[in-house]
C-alpha cells in the first residue's frame, strides 16, 4: 500500500510506501517529459537533503530524468542508526518496485545513492532491473579499520554501467575503475560538499553518455546493449 501528497510549495510529490520493514517515503521530482528515472538513497545517518543528492537531482532533471529520493524506514521512524543490510535492501527493493509500477513506470531505471545508499543500490541492482548505477561517496573501506573487509566486491558485482563520484580526500578511499565502472575524483572529502559543481558536471556528463546508449523507449528492467 502507498499514499502520497503534493507539496504545494515545491511541487514535489511525497509518497508513503509500505515495506517489509516499515514505512518509507519517496520525494518524487518529476520531469515534464521524462526519458528515464533515477532513484537515489541517502547515507547512513543522513537524509535526502544532503547537498550532493540535491545537486544531482537538479542535474538529472535538467536532462529530462525524473528523480525519486528514498527515505529508508528507519529514518522515517526518527532513528539515526541504520537498519541491517538485509532490511535496507528489502525496503529499497519494495520501494523501487512500487515506483516502477506507478509514478516511474515505463522508464529506463538508474539507481544509486550516497555512501550507504550507494551500497544498497549496488547490492540490489540486478533485482531491481537497473540499467545503470550512480554512486556518490562510496564507502570503500572504513577509515582506521583495516581489519574490516573492503566493500569493493559490492561494486564489482554490478554488471551495468556505473559512475562513482568520490572526494579526492575521502577517508574511505578511492575505488578503482573497472570494466563497467567509471570513477571520477572531485575536490573534497566524503561529504562531497567542497565543489558541488564538479559533482554536478561529472554526473551530468555521465548521464548524457549513458542514456544515449539505448533507445529512450526502452522500459524499466531492460538491459542496455553491452
Amino acid at each position: 500500500m502507498a499514499s502520497g501528497q503534493l507539496d504545494g510549495i515545491t511541487g514535489v510529490a511525497v509518497l508513503e510506501v509500505d515495506t517489509p520493514h516499515g514505512q518509507a517515503k519517496v520525494h518524487v521530482h518529476a520531469a515534464d517529459q521524462p526519458r528515464a528515472a533515477l532513484v537515489l538513497g541517502h547515507g547512513a545517518a543522513g537524509g535526502v537533503t544532503a547537498p550532493d543528492l540535491v545537486a544531482v537531482t537538479s542535474a538529472a532533471r535538467s536532462e529530462g530524468i525524473s528523480v525519486g529520493l528514498v527515505e529508508q524506514p528507519y529514518r522515517v521512524a526518527g532513528r539515526r542508526s541504520p537498519a541491517p543490510a538485509h532490511q535496507l535492501d528489502a525496503a529499497w527493493t519494495a520501494v523501487v518496485d512500487h515506483l516502477l509500477a506507478s509514478e516511474l513506470g515505463g522508464l529506463p531505471l538508474v539507481v544509486g545513492g550516497r555512501s550507504s545508499g550507494a551500497r544498497v543500490a549496488c547490492r540490489t541492482a540486478e533485482a531491481t532491473g537497473a540499467v545503470a548505477v550512480l554512486c556518490l561517496a562510496f564507502p570503500l573501506q572504513p577509515p582506521g579499520r583495516a581489519e574490516r573487509p573492503s566493500r569493493l566486491p559490492e561494486l564489482d558485482a554490478v554488471k551495468v554501467p556505473m559512475l562513482v563520484v568520490q572526494g579526492a580526500g575521502d577517508p574511505f578511499g578511492i575505488p578503482p575503475a573497472g570494466t563497467h565502472r567509471t570513477v571520477v575524483q572531485v575536490p573534497g572529502n566524503h561529504s562531497l560538499r567542497t565543489n558541488l559543481q564538479a559533482v554536478t558536471d561529472a554526473v551530468q556528463d555521465w548521464l548524457q553518455v549513458t542514456l544515449s546508449a539505448w533507445p529512450s523507449s526502452r522500459r524499466s528492467g531492460s538491459r542496455p546493449p553491452t
